[in-house]
């Protein structure tokens, strides 16, 4: 496997069931339905952009670029690019497919108006991390959500 061989492709609705096998991967505390109902409330085209890895015929990767109007973490202004989810098989990493996907995300964003983008990871997702810090991200800041019952 060689990553000459990776074709980068937006989504078409052929994708929907590798996108959302590929998606529980990465979310994996969502339900088949809800992700569903969450990539079909956001696909409206205009400010949201899906991308598509493909090896030799075989989906193995996605990115989910969106285009923010509402406050973004340590924006500088509105709108802003964000990151809301990238994917790599497990057999397919370590070969700058990720990176790949944010240099075609980032130009997409820039076209956009954006000049910056952002993104978000759990406090304990350690490797997520470490990933965004090592294409270019920093951590703007920590946070804890808190719910309380009425």
């Amino acid at each position: 496997m060689s990553a000459n061989n990776i074709e980068y492709k937006e989504f078409k609705d052929s994708d929907l069931d590798s996108l959302l096998q590929m998606g529980l991967k990465l979310w994996n505390d969502f339900t088949r339905g809800e992700l569903l109902d969450l990539l079909e409330k956001n696909r409206d085209g205009s400010k949201q952009k899906i991308l598509i890895a493909s090896d030799e015929g075989k989906n193995i990767g996605f990115a989910i670029f969106s285009i923010r109007v509402d406050y973004v973490e340590g924006a500088r202004q509105s709108p802003t690019g964000y990151l809301e989810g990238i994917f790599v098989e497990q057999t397919h990493r370590k070969l700058a497919i990720a990176k790949k996907f944010l240099e075609i995300g980032e130009d997409w964003c820039r076209n956009m108006g954006c000049s910056q983008i952002g993104s978000d990871t759990w406090l304990t997702d350690r490797s997520s991390r470490e990933f965004h810090k090592k294409v270019g991200f920093w951590e703007e800041e920590e946070v804890v959500h808190f719910l309380k019952n009425l």
